[in-house]
């Protein structure tokens, strides 16, 4: 496992925020607004929002390269205020920081541009690197998930989060090889998984794509992540608060698009042969998007990592919060029973 220890300067980029426009329009910062922007990532949200009114920024990443970048912009801007935590607390870092209520929460779900490009990070097989895929600087890598992880659990992981067909197949080839010869570089356990599933044929994508999408995925907790996070925004939210979401992944997107349609008041209606056992709870959301906003295709050609994401808006409402389920419902093996390497 790779150790971090933050004294590095991270590397420049060419970071471009998706829909950014699309995120100011829903977003509406005002002036003195609280925006708690819990991905902080390259800071493309929080500098347009700062821009965009005389407001106050809390910016939140468990990164802590994209906090050295926080804390950069807020030398400059100085109602930023960089927290490092993840955004699924980001109730508690928001009362820790003296604004337990926001006028607005902005999440950028997914890996961010800078830690793709960095091949020291591990999170593309484009550019070979150890195989760590880290948002954080703690726990179990993706070297420890494909070296340890039982063949069964590793299969479901795949097939679940990268929606990979031809996972058993991958999983088994992973663990063949490592009996004779752990996974430590992206290199590697992308060439594994080309030979495992037949070579590429002429196919657009690389066949190691849904696989690393899925070790990553897993070993950030990404699903669980977002259930927590949307939770606690609608903690924090004061009545009229905004929450923009924008996802880049199908399974992302369908958990918040069942989140809000729930606390929007969107459950079925009760019948004489299927009465409602409850009575419905008041709606905490009203819908600002009756449908996923998409990219333009002008952003699209300009940003192709734009491609797939979709953006979802609901501004809260005076009624009190759901009670939530602390995960995502995807019922995986729990990433706490591998050891991390040293």
């Amino acid at each position: 496992m790779v150790a971090r220890t933050g004294t590095r300067t991270p590397a420049p980029s060419g970071h471009l925020p998706v829909m950014l426009a699309e995120v100011l329009q829903t977003l509406a910062p005002a002036d003195g607004d609280v925006i708690a922007d819990g991905t902080f990532g390259g800071g493309g949200y929080s500098r347009a929002i700062l821009k965009a009114a005389n407001c106050s920024v809390l910016g939140i990443d468990r990164d802590l390269d994209a906090i050295m970048r926080a804390e950069a912009l807020a030398a400059e801007i100085p109602r930023l205020v960089p927290l490092l935590g993840r955004f699924g607390d980001l109730d508690t870092l928001l009362a820790q920081a003296g604004h337990p209520q926001v006028d607005g929460v902005v999440l950028d779900i997914g890996v961010s541009s800078f830690q793709i490009d960095e091949a020291e990070r591990g999170f593309s097989f484009m550019k070979d690197g150890p195989l760590d895929m880290r948002m954080g600087a703690s726990g179990p890598s993706a070297a420890d998930v494909v070296n340890q992880m039982a063949e069964r659990d590793l299969a479901n992981i795949i097939f679940r989060l990268g929606e990979e067909r031809n996972a058993r197949r991958i999983a088994r080839s992973i663990v063949e090889r490592r009996v004779s010869q752990p996974f430590s570089t992206t290199a590697d356990l992308a060439a594994l998984v080309e030979v495992a599933v037949g070579g590429r044929r002429g196919a657009r994508m690389h066949p190691a794509t849904q696989t690393f999408q899925a070790i990553r995925m897993y070993v950030n907790d990404e699903l669980g992540e977002l259930a927590r996070g949307l939770a606690a925004a609608e903690q924090v939210l004061k009545p009229g608060g905004r929450l923009v979401v924008v996802t880049f992944h199908s399974l992302e997107d369908r958990l918040v698009k069942q989140w809000l349609r729930e606390r929007t008041g969107g459950v079925p209606a009760g019948s004489r042969h299927v009465p409602l056992l409850a009575r419905p709870k008041p709606p905490s959301f009203e819908q600002m998007t009756n449908k996923a906003l998409q990219p333009s295709e002008k952003e699209v050609e300009t940003n192709p990592r734009a491609r797939s994401a979709r953006l979802r808006a609901a501004r809260r409402t005076d009624a009190a919060a759901f009670a939530s389920p602390a995960d995502d419902g995807m019922d995986l093996p729990p990433i706490t029973e591998l050891e991390a390497s040293t």
